[in-house]
Order: structure tokens, then sequence, then C-alpha cells
């Protein structure tokens, strides 16, 4: 069983929950990780001869063309990120459309690819804002990734299928993995979720999956992989707990998870699950 990998393409600082801390107007003047961030990312995928999916933010793709030319380089899927990191909820369909054009022919133009797959910021398609997976299917993407099927604070859509699906619209779904327990979906693999449960469980939630016959989807950000990423000190504990657990240990996991596990892009999935029908 091949599962997915994935990498959202963003500073520590985009983060939602850093918002109320760090404004827009502020962030070109944090410091910068995530070129050396993916490049340690890009090492580990070459040790296991793995091939990710990286969704791209338009915003660090107008900053860091060569790094969206150098994860092409490496083999990877380029996929987006929409333009700025914000929730589709705080947008209108104008400006939703907007950016998801804006960064689909970014990301087009520097690769000379076309870019199949879009995921939304903090995978804010909610039961508020399905209106956006018509804007995505008119701009020509071909899949989506931005629902969890989960209840959280800032996203989810709690009944939604936990596994690959096709919309009416014909946009393909591939939501974030979780497991069933005590009547609840809980999400075990991908970013704060990978760094918050011991490996094991991680581990064990994978195997749960395949056993399903599914594929499971990990994400991850490049920040997570940053020991020394910045440290926000007026953060309240909760938001401190959720950007900073773990930091340290995220690249053995993902060397564990890559060494127990193989993996496809989602690119790589859609074309082997094409050709099997």
């Amino acid at each position: 069983m091949h599962n997915l990998i994935s990498i959202d393409v963003e500073e520590w600082f985009h983060t939602t929950a850093l918002d109320p801390y760090i404004g827009m107007a502020a962030w070109e003047s944090q410091r910068s990780g995530v070129v050396t961030n993916v490049r340690r990312v890009l090492e580990i995928f070459d040790r296991h001869q793995t091939k990710a999916t990286f969704f791209i933010l338009g915003w660090i793709a107008e900053r860091y063309p060569q790094l969206v030319q150098e994860i092409a380089a490496h083999g990877h899927e380029i996929a987006s990120h929409g333009y700025r990191h914000r929730l589709i909820y705080h947008l209108s369909p104008t400006s939703f459309r907007e950016y998801v054009h804006r960064s689909k022919e970014l990301l087009e133009d520097l690769t000379s690819r076309p870019v199949l797959g879009y995921r939304a910021t903090s995978f804010s398609i909610t039961k508020h804002t399905l209106w956006a997976l018509d804007i995505i299917k008119e701009a020509g993407f071909i899949y989506d990734s931005s629902i969890f099927p989960i209840k959280h604070d800032i996203y989810g859509i709690v009944g939604y299928p936990r596994f690959p699906f096709r919309h009416d619209n014909g946009l393909i779904e591939i939501p974030p993995s979780t497991v069933r327990i005590s009547g609840k979906n809980i999400p075990i693999a991908g970013g704060g979720y990978f760094r918050l449960f011991p490996y094991s469980i991680t581990k064990k939630g994978v195997q749960h999956i395949n056993r399903s016959g599914y594929p499971a989807l990990v994400y991850l950000h490049p920040w997570e992989l940053d020991p020394d990423c910045p440290r926000i000190r007026q953060l309240n504990l909760l938001t401190h707990f959720r950007q900073y657990v773990n930091l340290g240990s995220t690249a053995t996991r993902l060397e564990k998870l890559l060494a127990d596990f193989q993996f496809l892009s989602i690119k790589q999935y859609l074309e082997k699950t094409s050709n099997s029908d």
C-alpha cells in the first residue's frame, strides 16, 4: 500500500493562530526560514527516494521563485496553497477567485507544468464555504485537499467522507487522514497531530487506514522541522503548545515514517488509480 505525503510551503509566521500577534503588514520584517527548512525536507525525501506534493503559497512563490523551481527539479509535485494565507470564510467569492487564479498562474509560469491540486489555508473549506469548490474547479484544478472531516475550532466538516471521493462538480477530494474512535474522527497524520502524538500512534493509525484498503494522507509544514523556530512570548498556552510542541523531534519522526511506509505524491496516486480503473 502506497500512502500520500504533502508539504504546505509557508513561513512559520503564516500560521493562522499567529494572526492576532503577527499581522500581514509585519510579515516582511520577520525572520524567514522557508528556504532552509524546505531544503531540509528535500534532503530527507531524497534519502528515502520519496516524491511528495508541495502545496506552495503564492506569497512564497513570488519571493522565492527559485525555491519553487528547486522543488520541481527534485521531481516533486507542485500544487497551490492559495496566494495569501487567508481563511476562505474571511474572503468574498470575488477575492477568493482572484487569489486562486493568481497562485495557479504564478506556479505554472515558474514550472511550465500544469498545477492540478489545491489546498485551502488551514483547511478552511467548511460547511459555510462550500461555494469555493466550484471556483476551484472553474480555475482548472483536478483535485482539492481542503476538507478535514473532523470537528475543530477553525476548520473541518463533521460527517464528510474520510477517504478520497468525488464532489458533484467532478472535483476529487483528498481528505487528511483520520481514524474512527468511539464514533469520532481523530486526526493522526499531520501537522500538530504528527508532533503531538507519539510516533507509535501515528504508525498504528497509518497501518489501520491501510488495513481498511485506503492510503493515508500525511501533511507537514517546513517550519515544523525547525527547532529554532522563533518564539512569540505573548501567546496563550493553547496556541503556544500547538505551535511549538516537539519541533525538535519532527525531522526524526519523518525519517521513521518514510522508512516504515511507502509514499507517493497525490498526482502519482491519481495517475495510478486512474490506470487501474
